[in-house]
């Protein structure tokens, strides 16, 4: 199963956390791990290439999980361009969980 975690410090979201496989399909055929990936890469992506956040911003790839943490202190355009990302992303995963129930699960911490 995937794990999605959202870290939270009260309706702020501070970061996520996305690890293990779904286990949907073999390697290479499991479209709910494919969509899972494909989500947290495009906000990965806006917020450090497109947005020029990278420097500040954390992100961490290991074996199977990926995690990205936001600093305390962005600039307000900046700060609400990425929680709307992030809770995008949340609304997403949370839809996946629903026709997937036994392969992704999305959690708050």
């Amino acid at each position: 199963m995937t794990t999605v975690t959202f870290h939270m410090e009260g309706s702020r979201i501070t970061g996520f956390e996305a690890a293990g496989h779904s286990g949907y399909a073999p390697a290479g055929e499991d479209i709910v791990c494919a969509a899972v990936t494909s989500a947290v890469r495009l906000v990965e992506c806006t917020v450090n290439d497109v947005m020029g956040l990278g420097a500040r911003v954390q992100v961490r790839e290991e074996a199977a999980g990926i995690s990205l943490r936001l600093p305390g202190g962005l600039a307000a355009p900046a700060e609400s361009t990425c929680q709307s990302l992030l809770t995008g992303l949340m609304v997403y995963l949370a839809e996946l969980h629903s026709e997937y129930p036994d392969f992704v699960e999305v959690l708050e911490a």
